[in-house]
């Protein structure tokens, strides 16, 4: 089974082509040379990708079973959120401003300052079976996971913080309303990437329709009807002068396609 996405509205940048998705409905290994999408909200779509392959509904399941939350790899933060919310579930606060599927979510360890999605896990599943947290490596934005996870399993505390959902607001108010893919680069240690975005003068910088948000700087912004072209190119000038002037070589969280 197949869905036809138009990443130019379906992607939270509002970028990229028309094409034909294949939805997986059962654990398989993901095919040879395809890519996975979830949310499409951190990636930026060419207009010639590769095969794209994504979890169908199947796999939006949520289950509390006592102390064990377990939740599908299709399952959206939102949902994920207003279901904590409701049984006073804490440590997914942060969800309420992250966007995502749980299968995204997990392969990039997202998270809002120590609060990472890591920090609950005991095991996800894929197509070979149970995987524990211990036997995967991780750290910041980062997991050496290379496969489809179609499940998570979490340990539960209970408490749903107002106090954490208050901060997370706040912390997303300093943010753009233009469509976006989140954060352009990921911060290097001990710095900021949009400061070093400022620092070398492409804060509000724009090519075409495209540009680093004037509000912050490590935001890519699309004003209507942005190319990919223009995109990648803002991404690489950043890149170059960041190197240039700080010898800091900025890492994408944007995921190219």
């Amino acid at each position: 089974m197949t869905k036809q996405i138009d990443f130019s509205k379906f992607s939270s940048i509002k970028i990229g082509p028309v094409v034909e998705v294949k939805l997986i409905d059962e654990l398989i290994d993901q095919p040879e040379g395809s890519f996975l999408i979830g949310g499409a909200n951190n990636i930026l779509v060419s207009h010639k990708p590769p095969p794209l392959v994504m979890l169908s509904k199947v796999f939006e399941y949520i289950d509390l079973q006592e102390d064990l939350l377990t939740i599908g790899g299709a399952a959206k933060s939102g949902r994920i959120f207003s279901f904590c919310k409701k049984h006073n579930i804490r440590g997914f606060e942060y969800l309420s401003k992250l966007p995502g599927t749980l299968g995204g979510l997990i392969k990039m360890n997202a998270g809002m300052k120590e609060d990472e999605i890591f920090n609950a896990l005991v095991k996800i599943k894929t197509v070979d079976g149970y995987i524990s947290k211990e036997e995967i490596a991780y750290g910041y934005r980062f997991t050496d996971i290379n496969t489809i996870v179609y499940e998570a399993v979490f340990k539960v505390s209970f408490g749903f913080d107002q106090e954490k959902l208050a901060s997370f607001a706040s912390m997303r108010q300093n943010q753009p309303s233009l469509p976006s893919a989140g954060s352009a680069f990921k911060n290097p240690k001990g710095d900021y990437a949009g400061r070093l975005i400022e620092a070398v003068g492409l804060k509000g910088y724009r090519k075409g329709e495209v540009s680093f948000s004037d509000i912050h700087a490590n935001f890519l912004v699309n004003h209507g009807g942005a190319s990919f072209e223009d995109a990648t190119f803002l991404i690489n000038l950043a890149k170059e002068k960041v190197l240039e002037k700080f010898q800091i070589s900025l890492e994408n969280e944007v995921i190219i396609i």
